[in-house]
Order: C-alpha cells, then sequence, then structure tokens
C-alpha cells in the first residue's frame, strides 16, 4: 500500500510540475503537455522512485486513453482526409520512415556502433516503443548465432528517446520560423478548405407545373434517393396556409413547395417537376413549424429513415441532420447517430411526439456513456495483440496499445451504436480524458528514461548515440515538412500531424495540438499512424538483422 501512495504522489508532483514548466511561454512558444515529460526525467533522475508496475499501467492506459479518445472524436474526418490526401499524406510517412533508416545505417558504419545500437537507435530516435519491442525479439534470435549483446538496443533506445522527443518538437518550431507560419491564418485555410468539401444546404421554392405529377406522392417522384432532395413545405393552389409536408404528400399542379438539398440536388430536381417560386413558405401563415431535436434515444439509432417511418406514423419529415459540425439532408437511407441534431418539419402536436421518440435529451447529452467505452478499449487493445504475418519479416506486426485502440476507436465512431452500446462522448469530456491521457503516458515515461539516463548519455558511446539520434530524428523530419510545404502545398497543422503521426509521437502531437483550436493535426497524425507503426516495426527488425 505504501508503495502504491508512494508512486501515486511521485506521478502526481512530476504532473503539477510538468504542467506549470508547460504553461511557461519564452518567445512566444511554451512546451504545452510536453513539460510533464522534461519533469518525468528531473523527477528520475535525481532518484524518484515508483514500482514498475504501475509506471507501466500509467503510460500504457495513458497512451490508449489519448488515442482512444482521438479517434472517437475524429473518426468520420479522418475517413475524409484519408479519400482527399491519404495517398499523399502516407507517402510522405513512407519517405520519412526511409530517411531514418538511411540515416541510422550511416551511423552505425560511420560512428562504430555496436551490434543491435543501430536498432535501438532507429526505434529511440523515431519514439517507436513496439517497434524495440519487436527488434528485441529479432536481436535475442541473432544473439543465439552470433553472440552479440542484446543489452546495447535497450540503452542505445533509452538514450536517443529524449531526444526523438525533443527533436520532433524542435523541428515542428524549425519549419514553423522557416516559412514564417501564421498559426492562426493556417488554421483558418485548412477549416475554409474542409468547408470547401462540404456542399451547403440550401432551401428553394418550387411551382409544380408538370401535369404529369398530378397525385403522384412526393417520396415516389424520380430522381428523390439520387438527389437527397426532401420537402418540408407545401401551399395549396388557390389556398393562402402552408402546410407541413412529407414523402407521402400528393403533388398537385399550381401547388408551391418548399424542398431542401444541396444545390447541385436541387439543380438537377427543379426542371423534373417545375420552376422556381419567389414565395418563401417560411414566412407565410399556417401550422408548419420546425423544430432542432437532439437524437438521444438508443431505440431510434443506426436505423434507416425509411424503416423509422417518422413521415407515416407522425406526418413529419425530417430535412437536415447534423453531425460533429456537418449538415447533411436526410435521405429515406441516412441513419442517426447519438448526438445528431435533426431538423423536424410537421405541426405542433406532431413534433411533440417525435420529439419524445428521438429523445432531446440535454442531460443525456453530458454523460459519457463508460460502458461503450471500456468495450471499445478492450476491443482495441485486443485488435493491438493480434500478429500480423508479413512476407519478409521474420516476426509478427502487432499495432500495439496505441494502433489498436486508435483503429477501433475510429470504427466505432462511425458504426456509433451497437445494442445499448454507444459510441458518443461530450466534447469537455473527450477533451478532459485525452488532456489526463498524454499527462500519465509523459509522466511514467520520463519516470522511465530519467533513471540512469545521464550516466548513460554522458558515456563516450552515450554521446555518439545522442548526437546520431537527434540527426535521425530531426533531419528527415525538415526535409519531409519542406517537401511537403513547398512542393505538396501542405497546410503547416496537416504537416505537424503528419511529423507526429510519422513518429507515432504522442507528446508531439499533443504540442501541435496546443498551436490552435484546430482538429487538423490530430486527424493527419490518425490517418498516417497505421501505416507509420507498421513500416517502423518492420524497419527496425530489418536494421537488426542488417547491422550486425
Amino acid at each position: 500500500m505504501e508503495a502504491t501512495t508512494i508512486g501515486i504522489l511521485i506521478i502526481a508532483l512530476v504532473a503539477v510540475t510538468g504542467l506549470l514548466l508547460g504553461g511557461v511561454r519564452c518567445l512566444g512558444i511554451s512546451l504545452g503537455p510536453a513539460g510533464v515529460l522534461f519533469a518525468g526525467l528531473a523527477f528520475g533522475h535525481f532518484g524518484a522512485s515508483v514500482s514498475p508496475e504501475i509506471l507501466s499501467f500509467a503510460k500504457e492506459f495513458g497512451l490508449i486513453l489519448f488515442v482512444f479518445t482521438i479517434g472517437i472524436q475524429l473518426g468520420p474526418g479522418i475517413v475524409q482526409l484519408w479519400k482527399r490526401q491519404g495517398l499523399l499524406l502516407n507517402g510522405l510517412v513512407l519517405a520519412l520512415v526511409i530517411e531514418s533508416a538511411v540515416l541510422v545505417a550511416l551511423a552505425h558504419w560511420g560512428l562504430g556502433l555496436a551490434p543491435f545500437a543501430g536498432a535501438g537507435l532507429f526505434s529511440g530516435a523515431t519514439t517507436n516503443t513496439p517497434s524495440l519491442g519487436a527488434a528485441e525479439q529479432a536481436a535475442t534470435m541473432v544473439s543465439q548465432r552470433t553472440g552479440a549483446p542484446v543489452g546495447t538496443l535497450a540503452a542505445a533506445y533509452a538514450v536517443s528517446y529524449p531526444g526523438g522527443i525533443v527533436g520532433t518538437i524542435l523541428a515542428m518550431l524549425v519549419i514553423r520560423r522557416l516559412f514564417k507560419i501564421d498559426v492562426e491564418a493556417e488554421a483558418k485555410l485548412i477549416a475554409d478548405e474542409e468547408n470547401a468539401f462540404r456542399e451547403p444546404i440550401e432551401r428553394r421554392g418550387i411551382v409544380v407545373d408538370n401535369p404529369h405529377l398530378a397525385g403522384v406522392a412526393f417520396g415516389r417522384l424520380p430522381g428523390i434517393d439520387e438527389t437527397g432532395v426532401r420537402i418540408s413545405r407545401i401551399r395549396r393552389s388557390g389556398e393562402t396556409d402552408v402546410h407541413p409536408a412529407n414523402d407521402e404528400t400528393l403533388l398537385q399542379p399550381g401547388d408551391v413547395i418548399q424542398v431542401v438539398g444541396t444545390g447541385r440536388g436541387l439543380d438537377r430536381f427543379m426542371p423534373l417537376i417545375g420552376r422556381a417560386s419567389e414565395l418563401d413558405l417560411m414566412r407565410s401563415a399556417g401550422d408548419a413549424e420546425f423544430r432542432r431535436v437532439f437524437i438521444t434515444n438508443p431505440e431510434v439509432l443506426n436505423r434507416p429513415l425509411r424503416e423509422l417511418s417518422l413521415d407515416q406514423l407522425f406526418g413529419v419529415t425530417v430535412t437536415r441532420i447534423s453531425r460533429a459540425e456537418v449538415e447533411m439532408t436526410a435521405k429515406g437511407s441516412s441513419r442517426f447517430h447519438f448526438g445528431d441534431t435533426a431538423q423536424v418539419v410537421g405541426d405542433r402536436a406532431s413534433l411533440d411526439l417525435v420529439t419524445r421518440l428521438l429523445g432531446d435529451s440535454r442531460k443525456a447529452l453530458k454523460e459519457t456513456p463508460f460502458s461503450a467505452l471500456f468495450v471499445g478499449i478492450a476491443v482495441g487493445v485486443l485488435a493491438g495483440m493480434i500478429p500480423l504475418s508479413i512476407p519478409g519479416v521474420p516476426l509478427p506486426v502487432r499495432l500495439g496499445f496505441a494502433g489498436g485502440p486508435l483503429l477501433a476507436a475510429i470504427l466505432f465512431s462511425l458504426v456509433g451504436s451497437v445494442g445499448r452500446f454507444v459510441w458518443y462522448m461530450p466534447d469537455a469530456a473527450n477533451l478532459a480524458l485525452r488532456q489526463l491521457g498524454i499527462i500519465l503516458f509523459l509522466a511514467a515515461a520520463g519516470l522511465t528514461a530519467g533513471r540512469g539516463f545521464l550516466a548513460s548519455a554522458m558515456s563516450v558511446e552515450g554521446l555518439k548515440w545522442m548526437a546520431a539520434g537527434i540527426v535521425v530524428t530531426m533531419l528527415p523530419l525538415i526535409v519531409t515538412a519542406i517537401v511537403a510545404r513547398m512542393r505538396f502545398r501542405q497546410n503547416y497543422l496537416t504537416i505537424c500531424g503528419v511529423i507526429a503521426g510519422g513518429m507515432t509521437d504522442p507528446p508531439a502531437l499533443a504540442f501541435a495540438n496546443s498551436f490552435a483550436d484546430s482538429p487538423a493535426a490530430s486527424m493527419a497524425y490518425a490517418a498516417v499512424y497505421p501505416l507509420a507503426m507498421i513500416l517502423r516495426i518492420v524497419v527496425a527488425q530489418t536494421l537488426v538483422l542488417l547491422l550486425v
């Protein structure tokens, strides 16, 4: 009990000291959460001792919390980024890993490093712990044949690891100064670019003048599903009042209807039924009202709108669905996710009924469904343990505690819910758990590396590892970032995400996220992380076989 209490106190003190250190600004720059790592190094160097079991749990669980919350919040955006820039961003990561491997090989031969030290240098300088584990397994097999000491691998990793984190952060700052980056302007630019890919939703008035549509239900018109157009209101020919309309509403020539959709969808749809009307049905008298309703009832999740039959049961129509600040037209195939906002049109009594069905509970939106959270974490941990065989690689590759939970979180964020399990997290809770995770991870990593760090680093061999490690860390990052900026015109925040993801470096991502209130760095990080993890594991094992 005493050891546990002391361990908790030390981790808490490291966290407090590191956060205070990270809040200090010098030349307009602060370390942010990365300050916790340096506090951990200092505490570890001066003898602060925490049991290995507590350190291991804090480090791994903190890392899992950090990456899982990123995946849950940004899953849909990450998928869109894969579609648009996945090949380019992952190509940059491939170049980054190759550059690092070449520099490690040159350092091994040029500095005469001990056997296996090169692989440890590669894992530490690129802050990739899973690759260290894979390299140690490969080194053990080779050592049985050659007799080379395996200990140098872990020692080189420990000496070069802190420099890898510092070097990654410094590389971001070098690129920022080199190109005179205005981070706020970059954040606004990337937000504008994201909005350009999201076609805004419009509403239009249309006069029905196609005589062939007399008595035809709106939902049976040709092109409804393809164009994604929804009807919300109708003013009958010869009348002055406006009424709610839905897919079951029968059209007649002379009717004026209000429809909702994207500009392109409306342009394709309107010529089929009539001509544009200047009449704004939103401002006309009648019993049609609209209401924004939060989706919080698990019973309506992941069911197509056509199956819910809200138009037939309640006489209402869902015109728009907002999810994660993205607005989309509601189609028959659309499915609700927990926390969505639905814009519903109908008369007041019908809206009251459908509101109760959909939930609309502000209280539920503030609660975190922890049962689903831990199910997701468990699935992610199991996924990270699955061995993946790659031709030509002697040992299986595993995504580990970072890759598995990240991919699981992205998948669950896209699925939304399974039965009573809902993968939703309020923004405040997501941010709090994410910060807690990275703080625990950095505190444990610093305390672990701090023990004996200076003694190893100040030896002749250690100085070689440290100097080579800084070069292996920073040179590929700066070269790749310059190419990304000058040749491919990439946003600075995206580059920072690629840098952090390519290095599989959560502290660097936390540092990049402190630049601006933008998800760009986190999305780029998650978009390249899986490939970066696999490449680094494979290359570390290859270096063991080559640099003996």
